[in-house]
């Protein structure tokens, strides 16, 4: 059972006849998902890898009791769908998209706020729990980089959450809980959000935070830490060390402005706050070693 995604989740998958939702689906499936419907507008009664097609969310819901959505749905209609989703029920969406509106991510938020929902991304890979289920496009499949373990993992990147994770791996460990938050300037969800969950896993002993330039997420949680939010193991990695400040490196949310949002000033709250930080991904497997949890 993972902190967000179990074996036992109902998944609905928003633009599942599109190319994208299609293979993935196909994938997700193979991960062990409980995908009990489709939505496309305008294709209902297809099947999509034995996946029924609905027309409407709200179908889908009252036909099939999913309450997770994964949405495979281009930027400009994401607001609609994710609109659609919190009006018949969904309590969980993982946006995969990015370039998504900044005003429609706002209004997004607020209304899954309203509707006490959670909304992951948008700009993430997605999230998985490893050996269960899989949301999105994280390569659960090579086992060199994702094994069940001990280790929670909340992320900002794609890329770099493989590198990381196969470091946890190649350390002798595995992951319980993968939460890909997205790279976005307004994620539907926060990094100290996740971290509360994992503190309430018991299958979780210790959490890898992979960060970047820019925002306060990492702050926000290194102050967490020291409130006693958060009382496990933290080990962070922080990409764009050397990112020059005003200046926009990958992610839309890694821009260093007015002093704030730097990997130095990341680096000395977390490590402040009593957490490991590493300076490149291989150190992440070397210092979890050298932990007792």
């Amino acid at each position: 059972m993972g902190i967000i995604l179990s074996s036992e989740t109902r998944v609905v998958v928003q633009g599942i006849t599109g190319r994208e939702g299609t293979f993935w689906t196909d994938w997700m499936l193979k991960a062990g998902t409980k995908i009990v419907a489709g939505v496309t507008p305008g294709k209902e009664g297809q099947r999509v890898h034995g996946v029924p097609v609905y027309g409407s969310v709200r179908k889908a819901v009252k036909e099939t009791g999913c309450d997770t959505s994964v949405m495979f749905v281009p930027p400009a209609f994401t607001k609609d769908a994710v609109f659609e989703a919190l009006d018949a029920g969904i309590k969980t969406m993982v946006i995969l998209a990015e370039h998504v509106p900044v005003h429609d991510m706002l209004e997004m938020k607020t209304f899954a706020t309203e509707c006490d929902a959670m909304i992951l991304g948008p700009n993430t890979a997605g999230s998985a729990t490893i050996g269960e289920a899989m949301l999105g496009f994280i390569p659960f499949w090579l086992d060199y980089v994702y094994r069940p373990g001990p280790i929670g993992v909340v992320t900002r990147s794609g890329s770099l959450t493989n590198e990381v994770s196969s470091h946890i791996v190649s350390a002798g460990l595995g992951q319980t809980s993968v939460i890909g938050i997205g790279g976005d300037p307004v994620p539907g969800t926060r990094t100290a959000d996740i971290l509360k969950l994992f503190e309430k896993d018991d299958k979780t002993e210790a959490v890898v935070l992979v960060g970047e330039a820019g925002g306060t997420m990492e702050e926000e949680a290194a102050e967490l830490v020291k409130q006693g939010g958060f009382t496990k193991p933290l080990v962070a990695f922080l990409a764009g060390r050397f990112a020059p400040p005003e200046k926009k490196m990958g992610h839309a949310g890694a821009i260093i402005t007015g002093g704030k949002g730097s990997v130095q000033s990341k680096t000395e709250a977390l490590e402040s706050a009593g957490a490991r930080v590493a300076m490149k991904p291989a150190e992440v497997g070397e210092i979890l070693k050298e932990m007792s949890f």
